[in-house]
């Protein structure tokens, strides 16, 4: 069965950017692993929807209930859960801003975190709808050491991706890679 790859990048910069740089070396390999994979693209950055009133209408009405313009309301969002739920493989290039992610990644995580789409309420709690998925996150700082205390993105992340159903989550420090050394590079995923 052949895979599919879901690439996010999310860094304001397109030159010079660590994150879309690492994100692109797994996606690669990734390729070189499953040479007949798709890869389905997605720039976070690229006017990504906020939620608002209308959004939030429509996403709480019943699908057979919605309006025209609910339906609409959700056509963007409808498209970014559909790239997740038929994604095997999901990488995220995410920088820390702020000590936390990207508004443009947060607006894509609003969009893709929907009750009966991407996740279900039960009398247990909450249970994630979106299994069977590895996740890659490159993510960089100019100050900000990953995995501590004040890192409030890749936590937040891990939480998110797990709140899905997505457990099987690798966070990759791309501060601590020698770009250039293409051996320590090429050993990214696993």
């Amino acid at each position: 069965m052949n895979k599919t790859i879901l690439h996010i990048d999310s860094s304001g910069r397109n030159k010079g950017s660590v994150t879309r740089q690492v994100s692109k070396i797994i996606v690669k390999q990734l390729t070189t692993k499953f040479p007949k994979a798709a890869v389905v693209s997605r720039d976070a950055t690229q006017g990504l929807r906020f939620v608002d009133e209308q959004w939030i209408g429509a996403n709480f009405t019943q699908e057979n209930e919605r309006t025209k313009e609910q339906n609409t309301k959700l056509l963007a969002s409808d498209e970014l859960v559909s790239e997740l739920q038929v994604a095997d493989y999901i990488v995220i290039g995410s920088p820390i801003y702020n000590f936390s992610i990207p508004a443009s990644l947060k607006a894509w995580v609003d969009m893709v975190a929907r009750a009966g789409v991407t996740f279900k309420y039960t009398n247990d709690g909450p249970v994630g709808l979106l299994e069977n998925k590895k996740v890659y996150i490159a993510m960089a700082s100019g100050g900000i050491e990953i995995g501590k205390e004040y890192d409030f993105s890749s936590g937040y992340l891990k939480q998110v991706l797990g709140f899905l159903g997505i457990k099987d989550v690798t966070i990759i420090d791309s501060n601590k890679l020698d770009l250039l050394n293409t051996d320590q590079v090429g050993d990214l995923i696993s």
